[in-house]
């Protein structure tokens, strides 16, 4: 046995590479082409062979947009085995019209992301404000995490804070709300973030710490000492790495396993 990687397994990693390529450019993929109007197809692989990964290699995979024709988007792509180049290879796809597989221009919002994107700009933006600024985009989000994907009843979702809580809001750069979060005010001097909800596929992006930062700087700019939440169980290890700590005994909230973490604020 050459006890080496099959050649062809090189494109299955170029290929979850793509896929997680639209995951830093802050696109849930088949919302995002839907809107565009298009999807991209792939047109032509070349792949290059200089050295071959073997059995229980930690490989990096490297993806780089390198051109974007009238149609057509170019990837350059690389596999390594520490600093060593193994594979190198091209991908090219055609964006084009899904009912019809015939061509169009790419868009000019995804040409200007994927530009924007190689050239170190954010693809997100956060938006803090109150209910009536950011409830249109936040409140759909939050009925889709916790209604649609976890269970909660619709009239638990939804309550009276929301007036006069803060929100946070994440957006990419099509508009589309990807995050949301709120802060209370439920003594002097003591925040609480809750209703934390994150796209399902856009999570392990940093959008729910993006949305945690923005709302502790919320209760910090207004003289806050505490933040407290309610974390289920799932996410107590991410609060913990935000600095939070577990306080009391888990308990039940909405049939979800929870637990109290809090935070203090110098």
């Amino acid at each position: 046995m050459q006890k080496i990687v099959f050649n062809a397994h090189y494109l299955m990693y170029f290929d979850t590479a793509i896929a997680e390529y639209w995951r830093a450019l802050a696109l849930p993929y088949e919302e995002a082409m839907d809107m565009l109007g298009g999807d991209l197809y792939v047109k032509k692989v070349s792949l290059e062979y200089a050295s071959s990964a073997r059995f229980d290699d930690q490989l990096s995979i490297g993806l780089k947009c390198v051109r974007i024709g009238s149609s057509s988007i170019e990837f350059a792509a690389a596999t390594f085995r520490g600093h060593e180049l193994l594979v190198s290879g091209s991908l090219i796809y055609v964006f084009a019209d899904p009912r019809t597989q015939t061509s169009k221009p790419v868009p000019d919002l995804l040409r200007e992301l994927l530009k924007g994107y190689e050239a170190g700009e954010s693809v997100c933006s956060v938006s803090v404000g109150s209910w009536s600024d950011l409830g249109q985009g936040a409140g759909p989000l939050r009925v889709e995490v916790f209604v649609d994907e976890q269970g909660v009843p619709q009239e638990m979702e939804y309550d009276s804070d929301d007036a006069g809580a803060i929100h946070a809001v994440a957006r990419n750069r099509l508009g589309q709300v990807l995050a949301t979060g709120r802060l209370l005010a439920p003594a002097p001097g003591r925040g609480k973030i809750g209703r934390m909800a994150v796209k399902r596929v856009m999570r392990g992006a940093g959008l729910g710490r993006d949305m945690l930062d923005a709302l502790t700087a919320a209760a910090v700019q207004r003289s806050d000492t505490e933040i407290v939440l309610h974390a289920q169980r799932s996410a107590e290890g991410f609060y913990q790495r935000a600095g939070f700590a577990s306080r009391g005994e888990p308990f039940d909230e909405a049939g979800i396993p929870h637990v109290e973490m809090f935070k203090r604020l110098s």
